[in-house]
């Protein structure tokens, strides 16, 4: 292990909070699951993810998650709909607002309602040129498991025949958990472990990842990245692209 990893869990070091949190912190939970939203839950999955953060977030506090709907594009029947949210996660006490996650939910079985047909985002374009840096990282074959505990317990994570019926022929990871993993490649790869730095995330999910796969996250020098698969050579994070602080002594502009 390296020793800068313990800044995030040993509380005789100067702790350090996960950048990513932010996606989770103030979760309203799976409300896309209840029977009242009419949706079919068990064929939505994560679509798109960004965060913007605006300070680094506390190792202690109380924070509240403020989350809105901003958008839903219908795609047409039996195509899907997009569904585009944000969350404001901000101090409780101050009202300091901390960051921001954006994210776009496909919802695969509900498109045909007549709603607006323009996508309200586009993808960042990935170099051509082969990736500067490469880290791969394991996840375990009960990590979704462990993940549900942030707050969604959308069961095609958990249940085989949930899954199944999402069309899935066993739980998948969760859209974030990926995130989560690449992230930490990130983290490592690009900002020698300081949480601090990161001011900008976006990225594309383009397809599954089941419990127990390692996961490859390709790195170029200007912030870009994506994240395959190993065991199937299948992309399932797309057009990343992260954004860097300046770091003491290197020029404004690089990552």
């Amino acid at each position: 292990m390296d020793e800068h990893q313990l800044t995030f869990v040993d509380a005789n070091r100067d702790l350090q909070a996960l950048p990513c949190m932010a996606v989770v912190l103030g979760h309203p939970g799976f409300w896309l699951g209840n029977p009242d939203t009419d949706v079919d839950a068990l064929r939505l999955v994560h679509g798109e993810q960004s965060i913007e953060w605006l300070k680094p977030l506390p190792v202690e506090g109380e924070v509240i998650g403020r989350t809105r709907v901003t958008g839903l594009v219908d795609k047409g029947a039996g195509k899907g709909a997009l569904l585009y949210s944000e969350k404001v996660v901000s101090d409780a006490q101050s009202g300091e607002v901390l960051a921001i996650a954006r994210g776009t939910t496909f919802l695969r079985g509900d498109g045909g309602f007549g709603g607006d047909s323009q996508s309200l985002s586009q993808p960042h374009r990935l170099p051509e040129q082969a990736p500067d840096l490469v880290i791969d990282l394991p996840t375990r074959p009960e990590q979704a498991l462990h993940y549900r505990l942030n707050g969604d317990d959308n069961p095609i994570h958990a249940s085989p025949a949930a899954a199944a019926r999402g069309g899935f022929p066993r739980p998948i990871l969760h859209g974030l958990c990926t995130l989560g993993v690449a992230f930490h490649a990130l983290l490592r790869g690009i900002a020698d472990y300081r949480a601090e730095r990161f001011a900008h995330l976006q990225v594309r999910f383009s397809a599954p990842v089941f419990p127990g796969e390692t996961l490859r996250t390709e790195i170029w020098n200007d912030g870009s990245f994506r994240t395959r698969v190993v065991e199937r050579d299948v992309v399932v994070l797309d057009n990343g692209r992260v954004s860097l602080t300046p770091d003491i002594g290197e020029p404004a502009g690089r990552v």
